[in-house]
């Protein structure tokens, strides 16, 4: 033993212990493998070939990376400055434990929810995401047709590649219309009542993208493209760019300087509920305060949301803000959440919290870029295939039999 102590000294002094810290750890007599080990964990360098070999969503995303261009899949993934706020929406999810109860009857469960008045089989909504023909050439109507294979509620942005009423068509059902209001009155308007006609019965107004944002991820990624976009993009100016967008078509663009607005108030939204007999809905507040004045104002339900990480870098998480917006609401109108989802124990710390719904983003956009529409059914399948399990397991039959007692924050 002490032959080996003294060859420890001398392997810790020696240039060695700087190169081979692996084999220092395996002669040190207390190193141990991490607990639990990591015997199988995914090897990116072995992509999924087909949307059924995934066993999660995260096998979709290396292989959306290797097939969407690199400054559209750095617009997807950004977010913003140190990027506190993305890593937040998914770690503040460990700080919540689930809390099962045993001998409960879960041989059949109904994930059915109740949202603004319509029923669907499952809490899982496809969040509003634009562009999405970047992504893949089917865009928004492939992804219409995967939500339409599961029957989720979709929110189409504004920013969409294909028209509403494409969309409306491929999803077989009306789907909500998120809005950004753009710094023109007439534009949200005729936006609006597009919206409408084509049969969106809810319009999600943006609250959370009135400043400007510092994509670091989306910026160093556009530096290694090397396509010429001129064809897709002209950069001439602000209302010839967002020509090209479905929404926009016969609009007059004229003085057009911002695609959100900076100078929306409450006021805004009085106008808009004389504009449309669309329900509305105000997607971005992570304030009580906020929720409370929406209460107060009128409004129809609330999307609790930091638009993906991608509007500020506060560093708080969705699911942090959920439980102070349900509380300031308290049952008055639905409340809905987005931003960090990927599995079924995410979806079902927020419905146990007072969640109607949870709307997720990247996940299925990860699907759309590696597959296509199979890929965004088969991300939405996984999630449902999780949550299910999940509920099993808490011993919640119903959707409504999730509650607050069944998570404890983790000390």
């Amino acid at each position: 033993m002490s032959d080996r102590r003294r060859f420890l000294q001398w392997l810790a002094a020696s240039p060695l212990a700087a190169s081979a810290p692996a084999l220092a750890q395996i002669l040190e007599p207390k190193s141990r493998l991490p607990d639990p080990a990591m015997w199988a964990p995914m090897d990116a360098r072995l992509l999924i070939k087909s949307p059924k070999e995934a066993i999660n969503v995260f096998d979709f995303e290396p292989v959306a990376r290797q097939n969407v261009p690199p400054a559209h899949f750095g617009y997807m993934a950004s977010g913003i400055d140190d990027e506190a706020t993305l890593r937040a929406n998914r770690e503040d999810f460990l700080k919540l434990q689930l809390r099962p109860r045993r001998l409960v009857d879960v041989s059949k469960v109904d994930t059915s929810v109740d949202i603004l008045g319509t029923r669907y089989p499952s809490p899982i909504v496809v969040a509003p995401v634009g562009g999405q023909r970047s992504f893949q050439s089917d865009g928004e109507i492939a992804t219409a047709r995967g939500a339409k294979a599961g029957s989720h509620l979709m929110i189409l942005s504004t920013a969409t590649t294909a028209g509403v009423e494409e969309v409306t068509q491929a999803r077989g059902a009306p789907v909500w219309y998120q809005l950004y209001a753009t710094n023109k009155w007439e534009v949200a308007r005729s936006m609006v009542l597009r919206a409408e006609k084509a049969g969106c019965p809810v319009v999600a107004v943006t609250v959370d993208r009135s400043g400007g944002r510092n994509q670091e991820t989306l910026f160093r990624l556009m530096k290694t493209d090397s396509r010429k976009c001129d064809s897709c993009h002209d950069r001439s100016s602000l209302a010839a760019n967002m020509k090209r967008r479905s929404m926009y078509e016969g609009l007059d663009l004229a003085g057009l300087t911002h695609t959100q607005s900076s100078a929306m108030t409450w006021d805004f939204l009085k106008r808009l509920r004389d504009t449309t007999k669309m329900k509305i809905v105000l997607k971005g507040i992570l304030a009580h305060e906020d929720a409370t004045l929406a209460v107060e104002n009128g409004m129809d339900g609330i999307i609790v949301s930091n638009h993906g990480a991608r509007s500020e870098d506060s560093g708080r998480s969705t699911i942090d803000a959920l439980p102070e917006i349900v509380g300031a609401v308290n049952g008055r109108l639905p409340v809905l959440v987005d931003s960090g989802f990927r599995r079924g124990t995410d979806i079902a710390k927020a419905l146990c919290l007072g969640a109607q719904a949870v709307c997720v983003g990247r996940p299925y956009i990860w699907g759309l870029g590696a597959f296509g529409q199979p890929g965004v059914e088969r991300v939405l399948e996984l999630l449902r295939i999780e949550l299910y399990a999940i509920m099993q397991q808490l011993g919640a039959p119903s959707v409504k039999q999730l509650v607050p007692a069944m998570v404890r924050r983790a000390t």
